[in-house]
């Protein structure tokens, strides 16, 4: 009796593609984030603020280029209508005022002044209160000092200041430009101060003082560079609303001496005709309306694009 050869099964071995687990492809690069230019482009209202600032300032910029008249001398056309009242008559495009003087003209050198005054007023008081806020977050010795400093700021408001400065130094630019940089530096202060205090608890501030980094150097590279971004934001913002008082300011006689042309002056002259002539106080009101808007939605759009708390 034979029996059968039974053949031994061999061991199955296990494939290499069995043994290893299957290849999983490498996680995809997170996506770059475009850059704050990028993403302030595709804000459709970011882009017609800032087109229609920077034509603004290019106007006034080349107040006596583009000036059809002389802005200062009067003319025997009194509270000439614009040029689309007139039936498309172009020599005094927007009209003459209650002394004979083109408004067009008046509002280029006009518009200069006021963006002028805005921006010094804003430059000066948003540099001394920024500095003021970082230095009183970044000595806390000093900080209920200066903070008390800056109540008391608070307490004064820029039309009851610019009388003050007016009485003592005349009418003028000058006064309007003091009480409004005075007037910006508490607000501008207490921003940088909230700032600087975050940034003061971070841990790159301890390990700057462990290596033996001097205030100056730690104030310089770590602290003001990690503030600078959301206190210029603010002054951004800021900038709008020193427009808007300064034309106030004006407005009631505290600002620049006539025959000066001046946004808000120029509203206020106009005042004694709105049942005659409203252009003369309504094309200069609608002036500052647009400067105030546009930047106020500049100053929003900077905020969404450089406020990395805001980056998705």
């Amino acid at each position: 009796m034979t029996m059968a050869a039974t053949e031994t099964p061999e061991p199955k071995t296990e494939t290499a593609s069995a043994a290893t687990p299957a290849a999983k492809p490498e996680d995809a690069p997170p996506p770059r984030r475009a850059s704050w230019g990028r993403r302030l482009m595709r804000d459709r209202a970011a882009v017609a603020a800032l087109g229609t600032l920077a034509i603004i300032c290019l106007a006034a910029l080349f107040a006596p280029l583009l000036a059809t008249h002389d802005p200062y001398v009067n003319t025997r056309s009194v509270m000439t209508p614009p040029a689309w009242q007139t039936g498309g008559d172009i020599a005094y495009l927007l009209g003459t005022d209650g002394q004979g003087r083109d408004i067009f003209s008046r509002l280029l050198y006009g518009a200069r002044l006021t963006l002028l005054i805005g921006l010094i007023s804003v430059g000066l008081g948003g540099f001394v209160g920024s500095m003021i806020g970082l230095l009183s977050a970044f000595y806390p010795k000093i900080d209920a000092w200066l903070m008390r400093f800056m109540d008391m700021l608070l307490s004064f408001p820029a039309i009851l200041l610019g009388l003050a400065l007016v009485a003592v130094m005349g009418q003028g630019a000058v006064p309007v430009i003091i009480a409004l940089a005075i007037s910006s530096v508490p607000d501008c202060a207490r921003i940088a101060r909230g700032i600087a205090s975050g940034v003061m608890k971070m841990e790159f501030i301890e390990a700057g003082r462990a290596v033996g980094l001097s205030d100056a150097a730690l104030f310089r590279r770590y602290l003001l560079r990690n503030c600078i971004s959301s206190i210029m934001i603010f002054i951004s913002l800021r900038f709008g609303q020193v427009i808007l008082i300064g034309a106030a300011l004006s407005f009631l006689g505290l600002g620049a001496r006539p025959p000066l042309a001046e946004l808000g002056m120029m509203a206020s002259q106009g005042r004694d005709f709105l049942l005659f002539a409203p252009h003369i106080a309504v094309i200069p009101s609608v002036a500052i309306f647009v400067i105030v808007l546009a930047a106020n939605v500049a100053g929003d759009a900077l905020r969404d694009v450089l406020d990395p708390r805001l980056q998705t």
